[in-house]
């Protein structure tokens, strides 16, 4: 589904959030600013994308930042961007619940509007505590329902009315399910205190979420207590 969509996906995202998603992006690695400062920090974006957090995080110094994606197109795309910045970011594809990576190999996990996608959360959780250090950071930049119900029920009616139509007027008719799916995928998503919840049950400790564009979204931090189970 994501093959289809991969070289429209920056501007679809752009036109369809008014532009937000840049905002909520940066404002992630504001908040990760302090885990992603020291020298040597280990940081991997899963469900890159096309690359946009990827690159954001990379511009910070002193972290090494990797980017994985289990859709191939999608990182063709974050490679073409990243080589056009000369960020030269490495990037490798892989399935985000089943990653190639050590246990306890780094620092900071994020994954931002890619966490949803997962056939399973909780797997998802404890694959992500796997891989980070001891102490280390998962970020979790996603969808999520608005607290407010005058304004849920207003963006339950752009998500599900006019997201897919627009979507599907710059995608191409083959590209409207992908638009189709976003909204009914956030819909069935964990709300943001659950999303907490499951967090902590899957052995991340001290976590916290900040809401952002009426809770639309929400970015969630756990740290991966030392005695988490692998």
């Amino acid at each position: 589904m994501f093959d289809g969509v991969a070289p429209r996906y920056d501007l679809l995202n752009h036109v369809l959030s008014g532009n937000m998603d840049t905002l909520w992006r940066a404002r992630t690695v504001k908040l990760l600013a302090g885990e992603i400062a020291a020298p040597g920090t280990v940081v991997v974006d899963l469900c890159c994308g096309s690359g946009d957090l990827m690159l954001a995080l990379a511009k910070r110094r002193g972290a090494t930042v990797f980017g994985t994606d289990f859709c191939h197109p999608m990182l063709l795309e974050a490679s073409r961007k990243s080589a056009t910045r000369s960020a030269a970011t490495p990037l490798f594809e892989a399935d985000a619940l089943n990653l190639p990576l050590a246990a306890d190999s780094a620092n900071v996990l994020s994954v931002a509007f890619g966490f949803r996608n997962l056939a399973n959360y909780e797997r998802g959780l404890r694959e992500m505590c796997r891989v980070l250090k001891p102490g280390g950071t998962a970020a979790i930049l996603e969808f999520s329902t608005p607290p407010n119900r005058a304004f849920r029920a207003f963006y339950d009616f752009y998500s599900l009315r006019v997201l897919p139509r627009i979507g599907a007027l710059l995608s191409g008719q083959d590209a409207a399910d992908a638009y189709r799916y976003l909204p009914e995928s956030v819909r069935r998503f964990p709300d943001a205190d659950t999303l907490a919840m499951l967090m902590r049950q899957c052995g991340f400790t001290n976590v916290r979420y900040h809401r952002m564009t009426f809770g639309i979204v929400a970015l969630h931090i756990g740290v991966k207590s030392p005695h988490a189970s692998k």
